[in-house]
C-alpha cells in the first residue's frame, strides 16, 4: 500500500475535495448531490476536515462540526462528512479517517461523537459498530431514494 497521512485541510484542497466528492456521491450513503460551487464556504471550513493524502493526492476526508449552534451540547461533535476515493477503498482508510475523527473530536474537548447513516448503507454501519459507535436512534423511511423509502440511522459514541 502507498505511503499515506491524515492531516487538517487546507484551502488548497478545494479542488481535489469537490472533485473527490463529486466522485464519489451516491445514494448509497447521501440524500442529494454535492452542491455546485465552492466546496469551503461559511458552514465549511477547511479545518472542519481531516484529508486522507496517498501519493500525494487527497483520497479522503471525513468533516467534523458541531450538530448544533447550542453551548448545552457543545461537548458533542458530530461526522457530517466521510468519503473514501473508489481506487483506494478496503485500505483501511475508513477506518483510519474515523480514528482520527474521534482523536481529533477529544483533542477538542467533546466528549460525545455521533453521526447521520442512511439505513441501507450495510459497509458504512459495519465499520461505524467497529469503531465503538451504536444506533442510538432510527427515523423511519425518512427518505425517498432511488424509488424506495430508507432510514436514517443515528450512531453515537463516548470518547
Amino acid at each position: 500500500m502507498p505511503e499515506q497521512y491524515i492531516r487538517v485541510a487546507v484551502p488548497t484542497d478545494e479542488e481535489e475535495l469537490a472533485v473527490l466528492d463529486r466522485a464519489t456521491w451516491s445514494t448509497l450513503h447521501a440524500v442529494s448531490p454535492p452542491p455546485e460551487g465552492p466546496f469551503f464556504d461559511e458552514r465549511h471550513l477547511p479545518e472542519d476536515y481531516l484529508v486522507a493524502e496517498a501519493e500525494g493526492r487527497v483520497v479522503g476526508y471525513v468533516r467534523l462540526a458541531r450538530p448544533t449552534p447550542l453551548a448545552s451540547n457543545a461537548h458533542v461533535l458530530q461526522i457530517q462528512g466521510l468519503a473514501v476515493a473508489e481506487e483506494v477503498r478496503g485500505r483501511g482508510l475508513g477506518r483510519a479517517l474515523i480514528r482520527a475523527a474521534a482523536e481529533a473530536a477529544r483533542g477538542r474537548g467533546a466528549r460525545r461523537l455521533t453521526l447521520r447513516v442512511l439505513g441501507h448503507n450495510a459497509p458504512a454501519r459495519a465499520l461505524y459498530e467497529a469503531e465503538g459507535f451504536a444506533v442510538e436512534g432510527v427515523q423511519p423511511e425518512e427518505f425517498l431514494l432511488d424509488g424506495a423509502y430508507v432510514d436514517d440511522v443515528l450512531m453515537g459514541r463516548r470518547l
